[in-house]
């Protein structure tokens, strides 16, 4: 076959082959763009699984700390409500001592003179014996509320004047100077010794009922209801037995 024939030929096989490969191209690409497709759906699929679960996660934490608020709340206002009621208990107690305070004695002036003088003569002075003025001392500081300083000052009555009844007088009043003072295993210890010891003094019911009040102030609230208890036995129609049974009613 001459040249000039094949031309034809060969330029046909030529394109022929050109649109088998363009063909081939145009169906890869259209699988391909079908697999970009799915691809593309699943992750759009697996995204909206994925901000499903972490949406409900997000929920569930709202809510647990929704939960964790309410009780948190819950907590606050009971601590307030005790917190009251400390404040309450606490003014209650130190008005009452307050009041006391206010009925200590003063310590006697010199009584004034019923007419004039003898001519040279002095005027008597009251006789005070060392343990009541060292007595008196000591509670014109607890008056003035130097309640750290009255400490000192009625030990050394009790340790100077034991036998005496000021040194009885003393040691009460010591103890309403550590409730003061907040140091409330200090007061229960003396108070009971005193109610112990001076189970027939006038003051033995009350020591009773301030040794039940510190005891709670330190939240031991069983042992103030034996001491209020016992108060009630021993002291039933004293003022300090009224108080007493309000007390309890309300632990």
């Amino acid at each position: 076959m001459s040249l000039p024939r094949l031309l034809p030929v060969a330029a046909l096989s030529l394109l022929l082959g050109a649109c088998a490969t363009t063909s081939d191209i145009e169906q890869t690409r259209r699988e391909l763009d079908a697999a970009k497709q799915q691809t593309s759906a699943r992750l759009t699929e697996v995204e909206a699984r994925l901000s499903n679960e972490r949406l409900l996660d997000l929920v569930k934490e709202v809510a647990t700390l929704r939960s964790e608020m309410a009780a948190l709340r819950g907590q606050n206002e009971m601590l307030q409500h005790q917190q009251g009621e400390v404040l309450k208990r606490q003014n209650d107690l130190y008005a009452d001592l307050d009041l006391r305070l206010g009925k200590l004695e003063q310590p006697a002036s010199n009584p004034a003179a019923s007419g004039e003088a003898e001519a040279g003569a002095s005027p008597a002075a009251p006789l005070v014996s060392p343990a009541q003025d060292a007595l008196n001392k000591a509670l014109a500081t607890l008056r003035n509320r130097e309640f750290a300083r009255a400490v000192p000052e009625l030990k050394a009555v009790m340790d100077k004047f034991p036998a005496n009844s000021e040194a009885q007088e003393a040691s009460y009043w010591l103890g309403v100077a550590h409730t003061y003072l907040k140091q409330y295993d200090a007061a229960i210890d003396i108070h009971r010794r005193f109610a112990e010891q001076y189970p027939a003094h006038v003051r033995a019911p009350e020591a009773l009922r301030l040794m039940a009040e510190n005891q709670i102030e330190l939240q031991q609230k069983d042992q103030a209801k034996v001491t209020l208890r016992k108060l009630l036995k021993l002291y039933p129609n004293s003022a300090a037995a009224t108080k007493a049974r309000e007390r309890l009613a309300k632990l």
